[in-house]
């Protein structure tokens, strides 16, 4: 599970054609190699688990590199593994001397890694280390941060609904997501002593495999099933909160449970202005963008990049040099901060019956 963020909408068409044929430029939107410039390859991990990748990161992403007179090819797998690869191997093929990944699962993530080094490629792990990998960097958020940011947010929200032991449901993110693991580290750190002192009750709790919304549905249906007094739902993104929320819709008890998620989006930060979701998580984008571009490009040139801590991968038994961003936490009093960032814009926030919502926010 990204993970402070920025973001300006894009046409549903203009979604697809990006996802479809990737990002190319040489910075002059010529698209052609000039064999004179550093060359930088991003493959992007899929458009369902979360709008940003395609509203958010690949702006961005493409902006610097543009800023920076670099070549560039951004693409998107999809979340089909074996379309990653063929993506890695297109672009060390035309020459990149830089590769940038967001992995689907660590697997295919250092096989393209191991790769990538194999023939000279310099490599970065954007937004999730791959456990057991060779990138040379990684960039991201404080994922345990964000976690702990969740799980604060949860309790917050109990507390001010003066809930007596609430049952708390939790849907964690990918099992193959290594950030998903950070995330319950910093949530169940927070929970976890509420519920052996009593205070909660810990109740069903699984994993989403893919972040898919659809299966979160059906798990959190599930749950219900199983606990039908459930009085909070940490959920690990704002995809899987909003599933949960339809969920709560069906059985008119959405607002009365509070959920959590991540991302900032504008889905959920709708849901947070009708009180169907208690917080979310804001990962400044831009932020993680524009230090994956100075790294990159310093890689390119041959130069070694900045970076501000290390973090260590514990399948591969090392530190890796890293560049960690602080995210923030996102409730109905602070959403402002969201579009006044930049990220989301009044226009799409503020539609139809969110308009009196966000006028109440002090958006403007």
């Amino acid at each position: 599970m990204r993970k402070g963020l920025l973001l300006t909408a894009a046409s549903v068409a203009l979604v697809s054609s990006l996802t479809a044929c990737g990002d190319s430029s040489s910075g002059d939107d010529s698209g052609s190699g000039s064999g004179d410039k550093p060359k930088i390859g991003v493959i992007l991990p899929d458009s369902k688990s979360s709008a940003r990748w395609e509203t958010a990161d690949r702006k961005y992403l493409a902006r610097a590199f543009k800023a920076a007179g670099v070549e560039y090819d951004i693409q998107n797998a999809q979340n089909d593994k074996q379309e990653f690869q063929t993506i890695a191997d297109q672009m060390i093929t035309s020459g990149v001397n830089v590769l940038v990944i967001v992995n689907l699962d660590s697997g295919t993530g250092k096989a393209v890694l191991d790769k990538a080094k194999a023939q000279g490629v310099a490599t970065i792990d954007y937004d999730r280390l791959t456990l057991g990998g060779s990138a040379q960097y990684y960039v991201s958020f404080d994922n345990v941060a964000v976690g702990k940011l969740q799980g604060e947010g949860l309790s917050k929200c109990l507390t001010d609904m003066k809930a007596k032991k609430p049952i708390v449901a939790t849907l964690n993110g990918s099992p193959t997501d290594n950030n998903a693991t950070l995330f319950a580290e910093g949530y169940n750190g927070v929970l976890d002593p509420k519920y052996k002192s009593g205070e909660y009750v810990k109740g069903p709790d699984q994993s989403v495999p893919d972040w898919d919304s659809a299966q979160a549905s059906t798990i959190f249906e599930q749950m219900l099933t199983s606990q039908p007094k459930i009085g909070g739902v940490l959920a690990a993104n704002d995809t899987l909160g909003n599933s949960a929320i339809a969920v709560l819709r069906k059985q008119n008890r959405d607002g009365e449970v509070p959920v959590t998620g991540q991302d900032a989006g504008v889905q959920g930060l709708q849901n947070i202005l009708t009180g169907d979701q208690c917080m979310s998580v804001y990962k400044a984008v831009k932020k993680e963008a524009d230090a994956t571009a100075d790294l990159a490009v310093s890689l390119a040139k041959g130069k070694k990049g900045k970076t501000n801590a290390t973090v260590w991968d514990p399948d591969g038994k090392r530190k890796v040099p890293s560049v960690l961003e602080t995210p923030v936490a996102i409730y109905k009093d602070n959403v402002k901060d969201v579009v006044d960032d930049g990220f989301v814009s009044k226009e799409e926030l503020c539609t139809g019956k969110y308009a009196a919502l966000c006028t109440q926010a002090g958006i403007k």
